[in-house]
């Protein structure tokens, strides 16, 4: 790979990296200041999305794909606490608590 090849894909890892912090930073304040439960929800869930894109390109960039293994594990757990979160709101919306 010549070095302008390298300098751009560095650069563009650099752009996706800075987009994806913005986006968990966005997320974060809409967890912290989200009206309603669902609202928080959503957006915990989109933290933890965030959170396996980073883990994901760190892996691609750093070459270590045990990685790879680990966004695996957090998207699973994360899917896990979406739907215990809307099964909870669903009851507490019908007033089973």
């Amino acid at each position: 790979m010549s070095g302008l090849e390298y300098t751009f894909s560095s650069a563009i890892v650099n752009v996706v990296f800075a987009m994806l912090l913005a986006a968990l930073f966005l997320s974060f304040v809409r967890l912290v200041r989200g009206p309603t439960m669902p609202d928080r929800v959503v957006a915990l869930d989109l933290v933890a999305a965030v959170v396996v894109a980073i883990t994901a390109l760190y892996s691609i960039v750093t070459e270590q794909a045990v990685l790879l293994d680990v966004a695996i594990g957090i998207a699973l757990i994360t899917f896990l606490g979406t739907v215990a979160f809307a099964q909870y709101i669903e009851r507490r919306a019908r007033g089973d608590e």
